[in-house]
């Protein structure tokens, strides 16, 4: 098992959230790098994110930007 590129583009995403407030979201803009913007569509498809464009964490989404930036810590 290895991680795909659209994961890994998935995983970016997440890290750009500050989940010391979760009053704050993100906006990926259209003139954002395409996989950013693909990467947030699926994100939004799979109920992590509450807009296709980015907007806020769910429950959902809380759990796994929590997870994906615990595990940056611990190997970066």
């Amino acid at each position: 098992m290895t991680y795909t590129e659209e994961l890994l583009d998935e995983l970016n995403v997440l890290m750009q959230f500050d989940l010391n407030s979760t009053q704050e979201g993100i906006k990926v803009h259209s003139s954002a790098n395409p996989r950013l913007t693909e990467a947030s569509e699926r994100l939004h498809n799979k109920g992590v994110i509450t807009q296709a464009d980015g907007g806020y964490l769910t429950q959902l989404g809380i759990e796994c930007a929590e997870k994906a930036q615990a595990l940056y810590r611990v190997l970066s």
